[in-house]
């Protein structure tokens, strides 16, 4: 091997040691750093708009996508009892259950609004990793539907009990030998400026400063 092609690959092997390195301390720093997940949904806070008594449907012209302030008279209920239907909250129409001059039972659900003005994340972090994560951490936030778009937030809330806490039957295995499962913890992450194209139920990915 000639002294040229010798110094070549001395010099690749060189850049091929401290790429190896670079990669080694950037994913250390990572991990040391930041908590991550994927397991992580678009959420806002929702509420049904029901019939408050039987009867039929009437002054329901609200589409998807309608707006309304709590305690709007969207709807009229004429029946033995007539009434008015009520927005609960300042939100947005995001479906629509029943057609005008429709017959309703008391309770019926009439509508699903979102508050999509306050919209935020829920994270499920794992067990091992939420004593490194406090109210008041910043998150680096990409949702699906916007992609190529790191929105800020900030974690608010982080849950008292894990997700499988509430489940109805323990998992369990038929060999009766116990297998420990890394359980997970909601977290609540507020959303800073987020896009139209950001919807509720929508996937996301978050990246906590600890």
């Amino acid at each position: 091997m000639n002294r040229g092609r010798l110094i070549l690959t001395n010099i690749i092997g060189l850049i091929v040691v401290l790429a190896i390195i670079g990669g080694g301390a950037y994913y250390y720093y990572q991990s040391t750093h930041y908590v991550k997940t994927d397991e992580a949904k678009v959420a806002g806070d929702m509420a049904a708009i029901t019939a408050p008594a039987a009867g039929k449907v009437t002054d329901w012209n609200l589409d998807e996508g309608k707006e309304v302030s709590k305690n709007d008279v969207v709807a009229k209920i004429k029946g033995q009892q007539n009434a008015d239907v009520k927005a609960i909250m300042d939100g947005t129409i995001v479906k629509n259950q029943v057609k005008n001059g429709q017959m309703v039972q008391a309770g019926t659900t009439i509508a699903q609004e979102i508050d999509m003005k306050h919209l935020y994340i829920t994270a499920n972090i794992k067990e091992t990793d939420i004593k490194d994560i406090e109210v008041g951490n910043k998150v680096d936030v990409v949702v699906d539907g916007d992609p190529n778009t790191t929105f800020d937030g900030t974690v608010e809330e982080i849950g008292y009990a894990t997700t499988s806490t509430f489940d109805m039957l323990p998992s369990s295995n038929s060999s009766g030998n116990y297998t420990k499962v890394t359980q997970k913890v909601p977290v609540k992450i507020s959303l800073s400026n987020p896009s139209d194209k950001v919807l509720p139920g929508m996937n996301a990915s978050v990246k906590i400063s600890e």
